[in-house]
Protein backbone atom coordinates (compact mmCIF):
# COMPACT_ATOMS: atom_id res chain seq x y z
CA UNK A 1 0.00 0.00 0.00
CA UNK A 2 1.55 3.11 -1.10
CA UNK A 3 2.27 6.12 1.03
CA UNK A 4 0.11 9.24 0.45
CA UNK A 5 1.86 12.00 -1.48
CA UNK A 6 1.89 15.38 0.22
CA UNK A 7 1.00 18.31 -2.09
CA UNK A 8 2.80 21.62 -1.64
CA UNK A 9 0.82 24.39 -0.13
CA UNK A 10 0.77 27.56 -2.38
CA UNK A 11 0.13 30.91 -0.68
CA UNK A 12 -2.14 33.03 -2.82
CA UNK A 13 -1.48 36.75 -2.48
CA UNK A 14 -4.50 38.55 -1.15
CA UNK A 15 -6.23 41.21 -3.21
CA UNK A 16 -4.83 44.83 -2.97
CA UNK A 17 -8.03 46.02 -1.41
CA UNK A 18 -7.82 43.25 1.20
CA UNK A 19 -4.33 44.19 2.38
CA UNK A 20 -4.27 45.91 5.75
CA UNK A 21 -2.75 49.37 5.19
CA UNK A 22 -0.32 50.61 7.82
CA UNK A 23 -0.42 54.23 6.58
CA UNK A 24 -3.11 56.75 5.95
CA UNK A 25 -1.10 59.18 3.79
CA UNK A 26 -2.78 59.79 0.43
CA UNK A 27 0.57 60.49 -1.26
CA UNK A 28 2.00 57.13 -0.07
CA UNK A 29 -1.16 55.33 -1.27
CA UNK A 30 -0.75 56.80 -4.76
CA UNK A 31 2.84 55.68 -4.86
CA UNK A 32 1.95 52.09 -3.87
CA UNK A 33 -0.74 52.08 -6.56
CA UNK A 34 1.69 52.61 -9.45
CA UNK A 35 4.93 51.27 -7.95
CA UNK A 36 4.88 47.67 -9.37
CA UNK A 37 4.64 48.60 -13.04
CA UNK A 38 6.64 51.87 -13.07
CA UNK A 39 9.66 50.66 -11.11
CA UNK A 40 10.12 46.95 -11.92
CA UNK A 41 11.06 45.38 -15.23
CA UNK A 42 8.30 45.17 -17.73
CA UNK A 43 7.21 41.57 -18.54
CA UNK A 44 4.97 40.51 -21.38
CA UNK A 45 1.40 40.36 -20.15
CA UNK A 46 -1.81 39.52 -21.99
CA UNK A 47 -3.06 43.09 -21.29
CA UNK A 48 -1.46 46.52 -20.55
CA UNK A 49 0.24 46.89 -17.18
CA UNK A 50 -1.84 49.89 -16.19
CA UNK A 51 -5.08 48.04 -16.93
CA UNK A 52 -3.89 44.95 -15.09
CA UNK A 53 -2.86 47.07 -12.12
CA UNK A 54 -6.26 48.76 -12.16
CA UNK A 55 -7.95 45.38 -11.92
CA UNK A 56 -5.66 44.28 -9.10
CA UNK A 57 -6.31 47.41 -7.06
CA UNK A 58 -9.94 47.91 -8.03
CA UNK A 59 -9.09 51.42 -9.25
CA UNK A 60 -10.36 53.06 -12.43
CA UNK A 61 -7.86 52.66 -15.27
CA UNK A 62 -7.94 56.38 -15.98
CA UNK A 63 -6.68 57.13 -12.47
CA UNK A 64 -3.81 54.66 -12.80
CA UNK A 65 -2.77 56.06 -16.19
CA UNK A 66 -2.99 59.67 -14.91
CA UNK A 67 -0.81 58.91 -11.87
CA UNK A 68 1.71 57.03 -14.00
CA UNK A 69 1.90 59.90 -16.51
CA UNK A 70 2.42 62.50 -13.75
CA UNK A 71 5.12 60.29 -12.19
CA UNK A 72 6.95 60.09 -15.53
CA UNK A 73 6.79 63.87 -15.95
CA UNK A 74 7.34 65.20 -12.42
CA UNK A 75 8.82 62.28 -10.54
CA UNK A 76 7.82 61.99 -6.92
CA UNK A 77 6.13 65.44 -7.06
CA UNK A 78 3.51 63.88 -9.33
CA UNK A 79 2.04 62.12 -6.28
CA UNK A 80 0.94 65.40 -4.72
CA UNK A 81 -2.80 66.16 -5.11
CA UNK A 82 -3.90 69.06 -7.31
CA UNK A 83 -5.24 71.12 -4.39
CA UNK A 84 -1.83 71.12 -2.66
CA UNK A 85 0.48 74.05 -3.58
CA UNK A 86 4.17 73.23 -3.96
CA UNK A 87 6.48 75.96 -2.69
CA UNK A 88 10.14 75.63 -3.53
CA UNK A 89 12.60 76.90 -1.01
CA UNK A 90 14.90 79.63 -2.22
CA UNK A 91 18.57 79.10 -2.25
CA UNK A 92 20.19 80.61 0.77
CA UNK A 93 22.06 83.83 -0.05
CA UNK A 94 25.66 83.94 1.01
CA UNK A 95 26.77 87.49 1.65
CA UNK A 96 29.60 88.89 3.75
CA UNK A 97 28.89 89.67 7.36
CA UNK A 98 29.52 93.38 6.76
CA UNK A 99 26.70 93.44 4.19
CA UNK A 100 24.33 91.78 6.66
CA UNK A 101 25.22 94.27 9.35
CA UNK A 102 24.70 97.22 7.03
CA UNK A 103 21.39 95.76 5.88
CA UNK A 104 20.23 95.38 9.49
CA UNK A 105 21.34 98.94 10.30
CA UNK A 106 19.48 100.41 7.32
CA UNK A 107 16.35 98.40 8.05
CA UNK A 108 16.36 99.68 11.61
CA UNK A 109 16.57 103.25 10.32
CA UNK A 110 13.91 103.20 7.61
CA UNK A 111 11.89 100.87 5.42
CA UNK A 112 11.29 103.25 2.51
CA UNK A 113 14.46 102.58 0.52
CA UNK A 114 14.55 101.71 -3.16
CA UNK A 115 16.49 98.56 -3.96
CA UNK A 116 18.83 100.26 -6.43
CA UNK A 117 19.61 102.91 -3.82
CA UNK A 118 20.20 100.16 -1.24
CA UNK A 119 22.71 98.49 -3.56
CA UNK A 120 24.54 101.81 -3.98
CA UNK A 121 24.59 102.50 -0.23
CA UNK A 122 25.89 99.00 0.53
CA UNK A 123 28.59 99.40 -2.10
CA UNK A 124 29.67 102.78 -0.71
CA UNK A 125 29.77 101.44 2.86
CA UNK A 126 31.22 97.93 2.43
CA UNK A 127 32.76 97.92 -1.05
CA UNK A 128 30.72 94.81 -1.95
CA UNK A 129 28.88 95.19 -5.27
CA UNK A 130 25.47 93.49 -5.41
CA UNK A 131 22.62 93.40 -7.90
CA UNK A 132 19.46 95.19 -6.87
CA UNK A 133 17.47 91.94 -7.26
CA UNK A 134 19.82 90.25 -4.78
CA UNK A 135 19.34 93.14 -2.38
CA UNK A 136 15.59 92.80 -2.83
CA UNK A 137 15.61 89.09 -1.87
CA UNK A 138 17.92 89.72 1.06
CA UNK A 139 15.77 92.64 2.27
CA UNK A 140 12.44 90.79 1.97
CA UNK A 141 13.57 87.53 3.59
CA UNK A 142 15.43 89.08 6.46
CA UNK A 143 13.57 89.47 9.78
CA UNK A 144 12.33 92.97 10.61
CA UNK A 145 14.72 94.88 12.79
CA UNK A 146 13.47 96.82 15.82
CA UNK A 147 13.32 100.57 15.29
CA UNK A 148 16.08 102.15 17.27
CA UNK A 149 16.37 105.68 18.52
CA UNK A 150 17.31 108.07 15.75
CA UNK A 151 20.53 110.00 16.37
CA UNK A 152 18.96 113.44 15.81
CA UNK A 153 15.39 112.86 16.88
CA UNK A 154 12.92 115.47 15.71
CA UNK A 155 14.70 118.16 13.66
CA UNK A 156 12.45 121.12 14.60
CA UNK A 157 13.07 120.48 18.31
CA UNK A 158 16.83 119.95 17.97
CA UNK A 159 18.85 122.68 19.73
CA UNK A 160 21.66 122.81 17.16
CA UNK A 161 20.43 122.37 13.60
CA UNK A 162 23.74 122.68 11.78
CA UNK A 163 24.84 119.04 12.52
CA UNK A 164 21.45 117.81 11.24
CA UNK A 165 21.97 119.58 7.92
CA UNK A 166 25.48 118.15 7.69
CA UNK A 167 24.07 114.69 8.34
CA UNK A 168 21.55 115.19 5.52
CA UNK A 169 24.38 116.01 3.11
CA UNK A 170 26.38 112.98 4.32
CA UNK A 171 23.39 110.69 3.74
CA UNK A 172 22.86 112.11 0.26
CA UNK A 173 26.45 111.40 -0.79
CA UNK A 174 26.29 107.55 -0.69
CA UNK A 175 22.90 107.47 -2.44
CA UNK A 176 20.06 108.15 -0.01
CA UNK A 177 17.01 109.56 -1.72
CA UNK A 178 15.70 112.93 -0.62
CA UNK A 179 12.39 111.39 0.43
CA UNK A 180 14.24 108.81 2.59
CA UNK A 181 16.30 111.55 4.21
CA UNK A 182 13.17 113.58 4.87
CA UNK A 183 11.49 110.62 6.60
CA UNK A 184 14.64 109.87 8.55
CA UNK A 185 15.07 113.46 9.82
CA UNK A 186 11.35 114.32 10.02
CA UNK A 187 11.56 117.28 7.62
CA UNK A 188 9.96 117.98 4.25
CA UNK A 189 11.58 116.89 1.03
CA UNK A 190 11.87 120.50 -0.34
CA UNK A 191 13.81 121.39 2.82
CA UNK A 192 16.31 118.58 2.19
CA UNK A 193 16.60 119.67 -1.42
CA UNK A 194 17.27 123.26 -0.33
CA UNK A 195 20.03 122.10 2.06
CA UNK A 196 21.75 120.10 -0.68
CA UNK A 197 21.46 122.99 -3.15
CA UNK A 198 22.90 125.43 -0.58
CA UNK A 199 25.78 123.03 0.15
CA UNK A 200 26.59 122.69 -3.56
CA UNK A 201 26.64 126.49 -3.94
CA UNK A 202 28.31 127.60 -0.69
CA UNK A 203 29.71 124.37 0.83
CA UNK A 204 29.47 124.19 4.65
CA UNK A 205 28.83 127.93 4.94
CA UNK A 206 25.50 127.38 3.21
CA UNK A 207 24.37 125.05 6.01
CA UNK A 208 24.62 127.71 8.69
CA UNK A 209 21.48 129.39 10.04
CA UNK A 210 20.28 132.23 7.85
CA UNK A 211 17.86 135.03 8.53
CA UNK A 212 14.32 134.53 7.28
CA UNK A 213 13.78 138.23 6.81
CA UNK A 214 12.52 139.00 3.29
CA UNK A 215 15.19 140.23 0.96
CA UNK A 216 13.93 142.82 -1.50
CA UNK A 217 15.13 142.14 -5.05
CA UNK A 218 17.40 144.63 -6.72
CA UNK A 219 15.17 147.26 -8.19
CA UNK A 220 15.78 147.98 -11.83
CA UNK A 221 13.51 151.01 -11.85
CA UNK A 222 14.98 153.87 -9.87
CA UNK A 223 15.03 157.64 -10.02
CA UNK A 224 17.82 157.81 -12.65
CA UNK A 225 15.80 155.59 -14.98
CA UNK A 226 12.66 157.63 -14.39
CA UNK A 227 14.57 160.81 -15.25
CA UNK A 228 16.03 159.27 -18.43
CA UNK A 229 12.59 158.23 -19.63
CA UNK A 230 11.24 161.68 -18.73
CA UNK A 231 13.85 163.42 -20.90
CA UNK A 232 13.12 161.08 -23.80
CA UNK A 233 9.40 161.76 -23.44
CA UNK A 234 9.91 165.51 -23.52
CA UNK A 235 12.23 165.19 -26.51
CA UNK A 236 10.03 162.72 -28.41
CA UNK A 237 6.48 163.22 -27.11
CA UNK A 238 4.83 161.25 -29.92
CA UNK A 239 7.10 158.20 -29.61
CA UNK A 240 5.55 154.99 -28.32
CA UNK A 241 6.74 152.59 -25.68
CA UNK A 242 8.87 150.48 -28.03
CA UNK A 243 10.59 153.49 -29.57
CA UNK A 244 11.39 154.96 -26.13
CA UNK A 245 12.66 151.53 -25.03
CA UNK A 246 14.96 151.32 -28.06
CA UNK A 247 16.26 154.84 -27.47
CA UNK A 248 16.85 154.01 -23.80
CA UNK A 249 19.21 151.13 -24.79
CA UNK A 250 18.69 149.14 -21.55
CA UNK A 251 18.26 145.48 -22.62
CA UNK A 252 17.53 144.37 -19.04
CA UNK A 253 14.46 146.65 -18.92
CA UNK A 254 11.32 145.30 -20.59
CA UNK A 255 9.18 147.28 -23.00
CA UNK A 256 6.22 146.92 -20.65
CA UNK A 257 8.28 148.46 -17.82
CA UNK A 258 9.05 151.46 -20.01
CA UNK A 259 5.33 151.81 -20.76
CA UNK A 260 4.51 151.91 -17.03
CA UNK A 261 7.25 154.50 -16.43
CA UNK A 262 5.88 156.64 -19.26
CA UNK A 263 2.37 156.49 -17.79
CA UNK A 264 3.72 157.41 -14.35
CA UNK A 265 5.70 160.36 -15.72
CA UNK A 266 2.62 161.72 -17.47
CA UNK A 267 0.82 161.75 -14.13
CA UNK A 268 3.71 163.40 -12.29
CA UNK A 269 5.03 165.93 -14.81
CA UNK A 270 2.76 168.47 -16.47
CA UNK A 271 5.33 169.61 -19.04
CA UNK A 272 5.26 166.36 -21.04
CA UNK A 273 3.45 167.17 -24.30
CA UNK A 274 0.60 164.87 -25.11
CA UNK A 275 0.95 163.14 -28.44
CA UNK A 276 -1.60 162.98 -31.17
CA UNK A 277 -4.41 160.52 -30.63
CA UNK A 278 -4.29 157.73 -33.11
CA UNK A 279 -7.34 156.38 -34.82
CA UNK A 280 -8.52 152.79 -34.65
CA UNK A 281 -5.97 150.20 -35.66
CA UNK A 282 -6.47 149.02 -39.23
CA UNK A 283 -6.62 145.31 -39.99
CA UNK A 284 -3.29 143.81 -41.08
CA UNK A 285 -2.62 143.78 -44.81
CA UNK A 286 -0.71 141.20 -46.85
CA UNK A 287 3.07 141.59 -46.52
CA UNK A 288 4.79 144.01 -48.93
CA UNK A 289 7.63 143.13 -51.22
CA UNK A 290 9.71 140.72 -49.15
CA UNK A 291 13.41 141.37 -49.69
CA UNK A 292 15.65 138.31 -49.56
CA UNK A 293 18.91 140.26 -49.51
CA UNK A 294 20.12 143.80 -48.81
CA UNK A 295 19.63 146.42 -51.52
CA UNK A 296 17.13 144.31 -53.42
CA UNK A 297 14.21 146.68 -52.72
CA UNK A 298 14.51 150.36 -51.87
CA UNK A 299 11.38 152.15 -50.71
CA UNK A 300 10.97 155.91 -51.04
CA UNK A 301 8.13 158.10 -49.84
CA UNK A 302 7.48 161.56 -48.49
CA UNK A 303 5.07 163.22 -46.10
CA UNK A 304 4.08 166.75 -45.15
CA UNK A 305 5.05 167.68 -41.62
CA UNK A 306 2.44 169.08 -39.23
CA UNK A 307 4.19 172.39 -38.52
CA UNK A 308 4.94 175.39 -40.74
CA UNK A 309 8.03 177.58 -41.03
CA UNK A 310 7.24 181.19 -41.98
CA UNK A 311 3.79 180.07 -43.00
CA UNK A 312 5.07 177.35 -45.36
CA UNK A 313 4.69 173.63 -44.59
CA UNK A 314 7.73 171.55 -45.33
CA UNK A 315 7.82 167.93 -46.45
CA UNK A 316 10.14 165.08 -45.47
CA UNK A 317 11.49 162.51 -47.96
CA UNK A 318 13.08 159.25 -46.78
CA UNK A 319 14.75 156.37 -48.67
CA UNK A 320 14.66 152.97 -46.89
CA UNK A 321 16.30 149.58 -47.51
CA UNK A 322 13.56 146.93 -47.52
CA UNK A 323 15.69 144.14 -46.07
CA UNK A 324 17.36 145.74 -43.05
CA UNK A 325 14.92 148.69 -42.57
CA UNK A 326 17.92 151.02 -42.64
CA UNK A 327 17.23 154.63 -43.65
CA UNK A 328 19.81 155.30 -46.37
CA UNK A 329 19.18 159.01 -46.99
CA UNK A 330 16.66 161.72 -46.32
CA UNK A 331 15.91 165.37 -46.99
CA UNK A 332 13.36 168.10 -46.23
CA UNK A 333 12.00 170.66 -48.71
CA UNK A 334 9.05 173.04 -48.92
CA UNK A 335 7.66 171.19 -51.95
CA UNK A 336 7.59 167.63 -53.24
CA UNK A 337 9.64 167.88 -56.42
CA UNK A 338 11.73 165.61 -58.61
CA UNK A 339 14.98 167.37 -57.71
CA UNK A 340 14.50 166.39 -54.05
CA UNK A 341 14.04 162.79 -55.13
CA UNK A 342 17.19 162.91 -57.27
CA UNK A 343 19.21 164.45 -54.44
CA UNK A 344 18.17 161.73 -51.97
CA UNK A 345 18.71 158.96 -54.55
CA UNK A 346 22.16 160.31 -55.49
CA UNK A 347 23.25 160.45 -51.84
CA UNK A 348 22.12 156.84 -51.20
CA UNK A 349 23.75 155.48 -54.39
CA UNK A 350 26.99 157.26 -53.57
CA UNK A 351 27.10 155.61 -50.10
CA UNK A 352 25.65 152.15 -50.71
CA UNK A 353 25.51 151.53 -54.47
CA UNK A 354 22.44 151.07 -56.64
CA UNK A 355 19.54 148.72 -55.77
CA UNK A 356 17.64 146.33 -58.01
CA UNK A 357 14.15 147.79 -57.52
CA UNK A 358 12.77 151.11 -56.31
CA UNK A 359 9.28 151.10 -54.80
CA UNK A 360 7.36 154.38 -54.61
CA UNK A 361 3.89 155.73 -55.03
CA UNK A 362 2.60 157.27 -58.28
CA UNK A 363 3.21 160.91 -57.43
CA UNK A 364 4.92 163.10 -60.01
CA UNK A 365 8.00 163.55 -57.86
CA UNK A 366 8.80 159.85 -58.32
CA UNK A 367 7.44 159.22 -61.83
CA UNK A 368 8.72 162.32 -63.63
CA UNK A 369 10.75 162.02 -66.81
CA UNK A 370 13.95 163.15 -65.08
CA UNK A 371 13.66 160.54 -62.33
CA UNK A 372 12.66 157.80 -64.77
CA UNK A 373 15.62 158.57 -67.03
CA UNK A 374 18.09 158.43 -64.13
CA UNK A 375 16.64 155.09 -62.97
CA UNK A 376 17.07 153.65 -66.47
CA UNK A 377 20.68 154.78 -66.64
CA UNK A 378 21.33 153.19 -63.23
CA UNK A 379 19.51 149.96 -64.27
CA UNK A 380 17.03 150.33 -61.42
CA UNK A 381 13.55 148.91 -62.08
CA UNK A 382 10.86 151.33 -60.82
CA UNK A 383 7.83 149.78 -59.09
CA UNK A 384 5.24 152.53 -58.61
CA UNK A 385 2.17 151.43 -56.64
CA UNK A 386 -1.29 152.90 -57.09
CA UNK A 387 -2.60 154.34 -53.84
CA UNK A 388 -6.05 154.77 -55.34
CA UNK A 389 -6.22 151.01 -55.92
CA UNK A 390 -5.47 150.14 -52.31
CA UNK A 391 -1.80 149.23 -52.91
CA UNK A 392 -0.26 151.64 -50.44
CA UNK A 393 0.63 148.83 -48.05
CA UNK A 394 3.14 147.49 -50.62
CA UNK A 395 5.40 150.45 -49.99
CA UNK A 396 7.25 149.73 -46.77
CA UNK A 397 7.78 153.45 -46.21
CA UNK A 398 4.05 153.93 -45.67
CA UNK A 399 4.45 152.41 -42.20
CA UNK A 400 7.88 153.94 -41.52
CA UNK A 401 6.68 157.47 -42.19
CA UNK A 402 5.03 157.35 -38.79
CA UNK A 403 8.40 156.73 -37.09
CA UNK A 404 9.97 160.13 -37.94
CA UNK A 405 6.69 161.83 -37.04
CA UNK A 406 6.66 160.24 -33.56
CA UNK A 407 10.40 160.42 -33.05
CA UNK A 408 11.56 163.75 -34.44
CA UNK A 409 8.68 166.04 -35.47
CA UNK A 410 8.92 167.83 -32.15
CA UNK A 411 12.60 168.55 -32.91
CA UNK A 412 11.76 169.73 -36.44
CA UNK A 413 9.21 172.16 -35.02
CA UNK A 414 11.82 173.81 -32.79
CA UNK A 415 13.90 175.06 -35.73
CA UNK A 416 13.74 178.78 -36.62
CA UNK A 417 15.43 179.01 -40.04
CA UNK A 418 15.44 176.86 -43.21
CA UNK A 419 19.16 176.22 -42.73
CA UNK A 420 18.54 174.64 -39.34
CA UNK A 421 15.66 172.60 -40.71
CA UNK A 422 17.74 171.24 -43.61
CA UNK A 423 20.26 169.81 -41.11
CA UNK A 424 17.66 167.90 -39.03
CA UNK A 425 17.36 164.74 -41.22
CA UNK A 426 20.93 163.71 -40.37
CA UNK A 427 20.42 163.64 -36.55
CA UNK A 428 17.18 161.74 -37.12
CA UNK A 429 18.90 159.09 -39.28
CA UNK A 430 21.75 158.79 -36.77
CA UNK A 431 19.17 158.29 -33.99
CA UNK A 432 16.97 155.79 -35.84
CA UNK A 433 19.50 153.42 -37.45
CA UNK A 434 21.38 152.33 -34.26
CA UNK A 435 18.20 151.70 -32.22
CA UNK A 436 16.16 148.51 -32.06
CA UNK A 437 13.45 147.88 -34.65
CA UNK A 438 10.37 145.88 -33.64
CA UNK A 439 10.12 144.07 -37.00
CA UNK A 440 13.73 142.89 -36.79
CA UNK A 441 13.15 141.82 -33.19
CA UNK A 442 10.18 139.68 -34.21
CA UNK A 443 12.29 138.05 -36.93
CA UNK A 444 14.83 136.97 -34.29
CA UNK A 445 17.76 139.05 -35.54
CA UNK A 446 20.39 139.94 -32.95
CA UNK A 447 21.04 142.75 -32.44
CA UNK A 448 17.75 144.00 -33.93
CA UNK A 449 19.27 147.28 -35.12
CA UNK A 450 18.98 148.29 -38.80
CA UNK A 451 22.56 149.52 -39.14
CA UNK A 452 23.94 146.23 -37.71
CA UNK A 453 21.68 144.10 -39.92
CA UNK A 454 22.79 145.98 -43.04
CA UNK A 455 26.46 145.85 -41.93
CA UNK A 456 28.80 146.35 -44.92
CA UNK A 457 26.43 145.14 -47.62
CA UNK A 458 26.57 147.12 -50.87
CA UNK A 459 24.52 147.25 -54.04
CA UNK A 460 25.82 147.83 -57.58
CA UNK A 461 28.73 150.16 -56.99
CA UNK A 462 29.61 153.04 -59.32
CA UNK A 463 32.55 155.37 -59.11
CA UNK A 464 31.89 158.96 -58.15
CA UNK A 465 32.62 160.22 -61.68
CA UNK A 466 30.47 157.58 -63.35
CA UNK A 467 27.62 158.23 -60.94
CA UNK A 468 27.87 161.96 -61.61
CA UNK A 469 27.67 161.33 -65.37
CA UNK A 470 24.55 159.22 -64.98
CA UNK A 471 22.93 162.00 -62.95
CA UNK A 472 24.32 164.83 -65.11
CA UNK A 473 21.32 164.87 -67.46
CA UNK A 474 19.06 165.88 -64.57
CA UNK A 475 19.93 169.60 -64.71
CA UNK A 476 17.54 172.50 -64.63
CA UNK A 477 18.01 175.66 -66.81
CA UNK A 478 17.26 178.77 -64.81
CA UNK A 479 17.87 182.52 -64.98
CA UNK A 480 19.25 184.41 -62.01
CA UNK A 481 17.24 187.31 -60.65
CA UNK A 482 18.58 190.65 -59.44
CA UNK A 483 20.03 189.19 -56.27
CA UNK A 484 22.01 186.54 -58.11
CA UNK A 485 19.76 183.65 -57.01
CA UNK A 486 17.65 181.14 -58.88
CA UNK A 487 14.41 179.56 -57.76
CA UNK A 488 13.57 175.90 -58.20
CA UNK A 489 9.99 175.06 -57.26
CA UNK A 490 9.75 178.15 -55.05
CA UNK A 491 12.98 177.19 -53.31
CA UNK A 492 15.74 179.83 -53.68
CA UNK A 493 19.33 178.81 -54.45
CA UNK A 494 22.25 181.16 -54.16
CA UNK A 495 24.51 181.17 -57.25
CA UNK A 496 28.10 181.99 -56.40
CA UNK A 497 29.25 185.13 -58.31
CA UNK A 498 25.91 185.24 -60.12
CA UNK A 499 25.30 188.20 -62.38
CA UNK A 500 21.66 189.09 -63.15
CA UNK A 501 20.17 188.19 -65.54
CA UNK A 502 22.31 185.17 -66.50
CA UNK A 503 21.21 181.80 -67.90
CA UNK A 504 22.59 178.95 -65.78
CA UNK A 505 22.16 175.15 -65.59
CA UNK A 506 21.22 174.19 -62.05
CA UNK A 507 22.50 170.79 -60.89
CA UNK A 508 21.31 169.85 -57.47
Amino acid sequence: MGMPVERPVVDVAPHFTQLPLRFVDQIQWRYELIRPFVLFEKRPTPQPASKQRAQETATPPETVRKLARRFAQQGLLGRVPDDVKIVTKDKALRVPAAVGEERARLKALSTGFQYRKLARIVFCKTGHRMHHQTIKRLWQHSPPAPQGELPFGDYPSHPDRYPVRVQAVKLSAPGWRKVSISRFLHVSRPTVQAWIRRFEAEHFAGLQDKSRAPKAPARKVGLPLLVDVYHLQTRHPDAGQFRIWSLLAHPEIAVRTVARIMALNKQVYDDIPHGHKRGPKLPPQPPPYKASRPHQYWCIDGRMMAFALDGIKWGSLILLDGSSRTILAGAVAPVAASWVTLMVLYTACLRYGAPQYLISDSRGAFTSNDVTAVLQRLQIAPNPVLSTHGESYKNLMETHCNIPRCLFDSQFSLTQTPAELEQMPQPFIQTYNPTAHEGLLQEGLQPPMPIHVLAQAKGRLYSADELARRFSHAVFPRTTHRYGCVTLHRYPFSIEEGVPPTHVLLWV
